[in-house]
């Protein structure tokens, strides 16, 4: 198994990144993929408050940050790196991983690259995927809808959408259902993984089945993109 890293991001900002790189955590735990994460919300990050112990604050921009995370991917006994994008910074930090050389290492197939890309609900957020581009040739990427918050999307007109996509090809789509406000508000209280609230013992039965509900449904969506297995081959195997 060679080491992977999944990158959650997005130009625009409030679209529900760190809710994907919670789940997405949750779902590797719950295939055994052990997992480390980096909160690039510096100095105080989202992830890292739900998910402290497996993640660590960095400034992505910062030459010592980028070296804690890219140094260390063949000697982590976690075999997929969870990079939670500030937002706004997709772009830069694409640029970053060109620069030290990462993109040419995936190239060289040291390590699988996984890049979801979170939309907004405007026809705009199609216009950020001119702009990486050029960053994700050799990456499996795929686009992110998060209804978290009870987005709308727009209908995507085919032609529209399909011109978007001549210098890059998606992998697929992962559709972020939306979840119970209350049950949602419950587990920012809280404080804890989602996977966590879902197992513990006290407050609403009711709420913890709407989370139970809704990671289910995330778990099938990232099922049907082969997630766990781009990580970790020999689970397609099994």
């Amino acid at each position: 198994m060679k080491p992977a890293v999944i990158l959650v991001g997005a130009d625009k900002g409030g679209v529900g990144k760190t809710t994907i790189s919670r789940a997405v955590l949750d779902y590797l735990a719950s295939k055994s993929i052990p997992a480390r994460a980096f909160d690039t919300e510096s100095p105080r990050g989202a992830l890292h408050r739900f998910h402290p112990h497996e993640t660590a604050i960095v400034d992505i921009t910062e030459t010592a940050d980028q070296m804690k995370i890219l140094d260390t991917l063949s000697d982590s006994a976690a075999k997929a790196t969870v990079i939670d994008v500030r937002a706004g910074q997709m772009t830069d930090t694409l640029k970053a991983l060109r620069d030290v050389g990462f993109l040419d290492a995936v190239d060289d197939g040291q390590f699988t690259f996984v890049i979801v890309h979170v939309l907004g609900p405007s026809v705009s957020s199609l216009g950020e995927i001119a702009e990486i581009a050029p960053f994700v040739q050799s990456a499996h990427y795929f686009l992110a809808k998060n209804h978290i918050n009870d987005t709308t999307f727009f209908e995507w007109d085919p032609k529209s959408y399909a011109s978007y996509f001549g210098d890059v090809e998606c992998a697929g789509e992962i559709t972020i259902p939306k979840l119970d406000e209350m049950a949602y508000e419950q587990v920012e209280l809280n404080g804890v993984p989602f996977a966590d609230f879902v197992a513990g013992k006290q407050g609403s039965f009711v709420l913890r089945g709407y989370v139970r509900t809704w990671m289910r449904n995330i778990t099938q969506e990232l099922d049907a993109i082969g997630l766990h297995t781009l990580i970790a081959p020999e689970l397609r195997r099994a």
